[in-house]
């Protein structure tokens, strides 16, 4: 099982100039190894839709690395994602499930049958050819770069340790800078980010 820092920590190392999307439970620890205008963060009544954004932002720019770090709570709301995301051929999109096995943000809930649920099998009936399982933060640190070069979609699923984030909000109080602006603000200047960014 990897920490939550084992999990970002070699990403964020490694990210380059890829849009990072967001969400739940990730949120707060990301801004804590990136303050990049190519961050976003998904975190506001769209529970489970944060890789049919990232699907999105890929596709608008074909030449850009986008990666979606999707909680399993999220995930499991919208497996159809994942036909979608695959059929849409982002070749430019990886896609990592986060695996707490908890609705971390809205008080550590367990997921329904979270023991049991295999999001990899997902991936593969859905005809996701490049499918990673991460157990041990090593293998995971140590594969990270081949995960990220190449084409996709790229789906990863990671078991990663519950921890005790709250709910997200927006605003001056959050330390993490994208999370001062609305979403909606978010959005806009993410986008003006993409349009000038090379």
């Amino acid at each position: 099982m990897l920490t939550k820092d084992q999990l970002l920590a070699p990403l964020a190392r490694l990210r380059d100039k890829a849009v990072v999307v967001t969400t739940m439970g990730v949120v707060r620890p990301w801004a804590r190894y990136s303050n990049s205008e190519l961050d976003f963060a998904s975190a506001d009544s769209a529970m489970g839709h944060a890789a049919d954004l990232a699907l999105g932002i890929a596709l608008a720019q074909p030449a850009r690395k986008v990666i979606c770090l999707n909680g399993d709570g999220s995930m499991l709301m919208s497996l159809g994602t994942l036909a979608t995301i695959n059929n849409a051929g982002a070749k430019n999109l990886v896609l990592i499930i986060v695996q707490n096995g908890t609705y971390e943000i809205t008080g550590n809930q367990p997921l329904p049958a979270a023991a049991k649920v295999d999001f990899a099998s997902f991936a593969r009936g859905a005809g996701w050819e490049r499918i990673y399982f991460y157990e041990d933060a090593e293998k995971y640190a140590k594969s990270l770069p081949e995960v990220l070069s190449g084409d996709g979609p790229v789906f990863v699923a990671a078991i990663v340790e519950p921890g005790s984030e709250g709910p997200l909000s927006r605003g001056g109080h959050e330390k993490a800078r994208y999370l001062n602006p609305s979403l909606a603000e978010s959005a806009h200047q993410l986008r003006r980010v993409l349009h000038d960014a090379p």
